[in-house]
């Protein structure tokens, strides 16, 4: 828990959870062939199904914990945030699953945002589990993903919505979270993600 100190307040795991001692985070691997259609459907769905696996991982461990005596906390893969900045279109988790897994070991926080396993890159979803009881904790990595002058995701973003450092989600959510004529939500641009060199993983 110490790890989560410079969180903001409110999004600590202790805000969330007072009882909270140990933070458990897991990944689910995302199909990357899905990246290469020209159809911006394949990937939505293929994100979307890893976002219910992952939801569904954390459900089933917390009824595992629950059984031996641990109280736990599933934590939303795809949180339906309670933050929300209307001017900004700004939202914000009540858990950063990012930070969550750069803080687990999970991989590095990438100029694109996104954080970047060694072995799958970025194509990962993310979630947690909040615990009552102390855990030993991985090793953060200490790897480095992100080539210090390489700027692709940064350049080439359409909405001009990274820095290197965070996203500007007004801009972002323009495009990849698009919402067509019927009401379908898509997620139409995935450019940052697929244009990383370590896309998939510098170990393969």
């Amino acid at each position: 828990m110490k790890r989560f100190q410079d969180a903001p307040k409110g999004f600590n795991p202790i805000d969330i959870y007072s009882k909270c001692k140990s933070v458990i985070v897991f990944a689910k691997r995302v199909p990357a062939g899905s990246l290469s259609a020209n159809s911006c459907v394949p990937y939505t769905h293929a994100n979307n199904i890893a976002t219910q696996e992952v939801d569904r991982i954390g459900l089933d461990l917390c009824q595992i914990l629950q059984d031996s005596g641990i109280e736990a906390i599933p934590i939303p893969s795809d949180d339906p945030s309670e933050y929300w900045e209307e001017e900004n279109q700004c939202a914000r988790g009540i858990l950063s699953l990012r930070h969550a897994g750069y803080l687990a070991g999970l991989g590095v926080l990438g100029k694109n945002t996104h954080l970047m396993n060694e072995e799958y890159g970025n194509m990962i979803q993310i979630g947690a589990v909040l615990v009552d009881i102390q855990l030993e904790g991985d090793p953060i990595a200490n790897y480095s993903i992100c080539a210090e002058r390489c700027n692709l995701c940064i350049d080439s973003c359409p909405q001009e919505a990274l820095d290197g450092v965070t996203v500007n989600q007004k801009l972002c959510r323009k495009l990849s979270n698009f919402i067509t004529e019927r009401g379908y939500v898509l997620k139409k641009c995935h450019l940052c993600r697929i244009i990383c060199p370590n896309a998939l993983g510098f170990m393969l």
